[in-house]
């Protein structure tokens, strides 16, 4: 007899990943006891890293108080205190949470939401909604069919809504012409917004959706100066809602809680999740505007959606204890102090290799982008799989990255994407740059360069 197969559905049906058997800050331990810097958080998630003895602590004490209750029938203590921490502010008009089990599920309910709100109102045409290529919204239908990755929508196309249409990215790197300002290129861009909107009559449209610093899909890519002031003008004027998925950039990420805050405007609803439980749960949530709430409040009265773990206790005592470890440590100022010194590396370490065309990112949320000329900005082959291999390599080396493909058109370009913890040193930040640049270059001349 051979070794016996898995029966876990894994990513791969090919090959079986090594086992994660424990974690230890920055630090995940393999069942072979190698140690392996996870300067990616997993996909962005563990932002307070692996084991914190805080959130630990109050798990076990919710554990041992309420761990399940329906919402149709109760709320919960650390629901309540997490929806005050989050919204009891009202940042930018945000003033109520709804919590979900991931960033998918809070992106269909921001949808819902928004079609709900308009119905409410008295403008059910509006059942049109604008997102862009090479954006990742989630992988359930409905989240699918708003985002822009063309392989992941590629084997689903005939059963995603028609609701949904596309504009360009604010991507530079790809979509500035040479003879652009910045300027030109965000003026280029709200055009083809505003056109999409009459193209589709702007009364029909119910909500622009975007990422402020867009995730995995595209490589950490942060939009223009003034990109998102001209957008939320346009939504502003057609009546339109707009909903940020914060669910990759959000909760520190980038250096503020939420990235909005550096773009100068809010959002009328919000999703967010990775950065909201550090991973220690699985959680996300929905923040919508007070505006939004007090029209279904004095109209149907309820919000006509729900999952059977909505606010789940467990999850939100979770996600309330790593919110309160990321205020009492004063981690957003450690984000940004150690953003700017990742961003220092990366440049130091790859602005002059001559297979790296971009660095680009913000706070603790960074990527490189490879290829096969700089002049030209022409990517690698995808059939080499170059992402994959510096993925394996990394690993090899003691390094967890973030590596995907298709970031310049869905079926062609390499980046690598770094998300440490929160709670990284300055050592842990040198070590990730170092061990990239091994796995980079070994990729490299694995595949002849």
């Amino acid at each position: 007899m051979g070794a016996s197969r898995s029966r876990m559905l894994h990513r791969s049906l090919r090959e079986t990943p090594p086992k994660a058997i424990g974690g230890e800050g920055v630090w995940l331990i393999g069942e072979d006891g190698r140690r392996i810097l996870d300067a990616s958080g997993g996909a962005a998630v563990s932002c307070l890293g692996h084991q914190h003895p805080r959130v630990l602590e109050a798990m076990s004490r919710q554990a041992s108080k309420l761990a399940y209750a329906h919402t149709s029938f109760f709320s919960s203590e650390p629901a309540e205190a997490l929806a005050d921490k989050l919204v009891g502010h009202e940042p930018g008009g945000l003033g109520y949470a709804y919590f979900v089990s991931g960033g998918s599920e809070a992106i269909e309910a921001g949808i819902k939401l928004a079609r709900q709100y308009f119905i409410e109102i008295g403008q059910p045409q509006r059942q049109r909604f604008i997102a862009r290529r090479q954006s990742y919204h989630g992988n359930t239908l409905g989240a699918l069919a708003a985002g822009g990755n063309a392989w992941r929508r590629e084997p689903y196309a005939p059963l995603l809504s028609a609701a949904f249409s596309h504009v360009t990215p604010a991507f530079a790197y790809h979509e500035k012409r040479d003879s652009e300002s910045e300027a030109d290129f965000v003026a280029r861009l709200t055009a083809e917004l505003e056109a999409e909107f009459q193209r589709l009559g702007p009364e029909n449209v119910a909500a622009f959706i975007a990422e402020p610093v867009v995730g995995a899909t595209a490589g950490c890519v942060p939009a223009p100066e003034g990109y998102f002031r001209a957008v939320r003008e346009i939504c502003d004027r057609h009546g339109a809602l707009l909903l940020l998925d914060e669910v990759m950039c959000g909760m520190g990420r980038t250096g503020t809680r939420h990235a909005w805050e550096q773009e100068g405007i809010a959002p009328d609803i919000q999703a967010v999740a990775k950065g909201l439980g550090g991973g220690y749960q699985p959680i996300g949530a929905m923040l919508a505007s007070t505006r939004i709430v007090d029209v279904i409040r004095d109209g149907s009265g309820a919000f006509q959606h729900g999952h059977t773990y909505l606010a789940h206790p467990l999850a939100c005592a979770a996600a309330l204890e790593v919110q309160r470890v990321i205020d009492d440590e004063q981690l957003l100022d450690r984000v940004r102090t150690l953003g700017i010194q990742l961003e220092r590396r990366l440049t130091e370490r790859f602005g002059n290799h001559r297979h790296i065309g971009d660095i680009r990112g913000r706070g603790l949320f960074q990527a490189i982008e490879l290829v096969a000329d700089r002049a030209t900005r022409t990517p690698f082959d995808p059939t080499l799989k170059l992402n994959q291999r510096i993925k394996a390599v990394a690993l090899e080396g003691g390094l967890g990255c973030y590596p995907a493909g298709g970031c310049m058109d869905g079926r062609s370009g390499d980046h690598v994407l770094l998300a440490p913890p929160y709670i990284a040193t300055s050592d842990d930040i040198d070590m990730t740059v170092d061990r990239l640049g091994k796995a980079v270059d070994l990729a490299l001349k694995s595949v002849g360069h």
